[in-house]
């Protein structure tokens, strides 16, 4: 019984913690590497290769904008076959 609810407290304190980082503006380093579900050895090697937008006041802690993280994360859309193919009857139609 007591295991249960220690699991259970376990549970809603995650939930908690993620509803907060949710709702945060500005991360800092570990909580940008929970917000973009990455290891904290990738997440270095995208900011030291700059490849990720991040901020280092000071030029000792990194700090990210959960909304240039969001667009950081959307950047690069794939199309669907339907889209591909839409596109390319398209050109043909427009550049015959």
């Amino acid at each position: 019984m007591g295991e249960q609810i220690l699991s259970t407290l376990y549970q809603i304190e995650q939930l908690l913690k993620a509803q907060n980082l949710l709702q945060k503006e500005v991360l800092t380093f570990e909580e940008a590497c929970l917000y973009l579900n990455l290891s904290e050895s990738h997440l270095y090697k995208l900011t030291s290769a700059r490849e990720i937008p991040h901020y280092k006041p000071q030029g000792k802690k990194l700090y990210f904008k959960s909304t240039e993280l969001n667009s950081w994360m959307l950047s690069v859309r794939i199309s669907t076959y339907e889209e591909v193919e839409s596109s390319a009857s398209t050109y043909m139609v427009v550049n015959k």
